[in-house]
């Protein structure tokens, strides 16, 4: 949640949601112990790995920020889905924090690289193919919201598709 740090909208949260899709035939192809490598866990047992058998290039490296040696994370769950007619499975990923720009990070970490070509080996069998960012506001932000306060948006449409 938005702290002291962003007054206006403390209580808030921003919220980012993706679709990857998965080649499982490639995921399948590669040995047990690159895999490990790739997501930086055990797979059997889901224990993490040690860091230093972690390659940079391993899921948990890139998306672990840190700022002035603190760890800054956000809250996530993984939802994993098919559609056996489609041929399609994958992840839906949530996340919440409370600065996008932890989110913009983890992003640009595993699209980009850190530094530059050391990305996520994930994406070479997983595709995003959705994505969306949102600000979430607390209650007592929208409790405060009036057709009178300066915030409030301003319509020139009738609410009442008749008129």
């Amino acid at each position: 949640m938005i702290g002291p740090e962003d007054p206006a909208f403390a209580g808030g949260s921003y919220v980012i949601t993706q679709k990857y899709l998965h080649d499982l035939g490639k995921w399948k192809a590669i040995p047990v112990e690159q895999e490990e490598k790739i997501v930086g866990r055990q797979k059997l047992s889901d224990i993490e790995l040690i860091e230093a058998a972690k390659p940079s290039f391993a899921h948990n490296v890139l998306t672990n920020i840190e700022q002035n040696g603190k760890q800054l994370q956000i809250l996530h769950d993984n939802m994993p889905f098919g559609e056996i007619g489609k041929g399609e499975f994958g992840t839906y990923f949530i996340g919440y924090a409370r600065s996008p720009s932890r989110i913009e990070r983890m992003l640009d970490n595993m699209f980009v690289g850190q530094p530059p070509g050391n990305y996520d080996r994930l994406l070479d069998v997983s595709q995003a193919v959705t994505g969306s960012l949102y600000f979430v506001p607390s209650a007592d932000f929208l409790d405060a919201v009036t057709p009178e306060s300066p915030n409030a948006a301003k319509s020139t449409i009738s609410r009442n598709p008749l008129r």
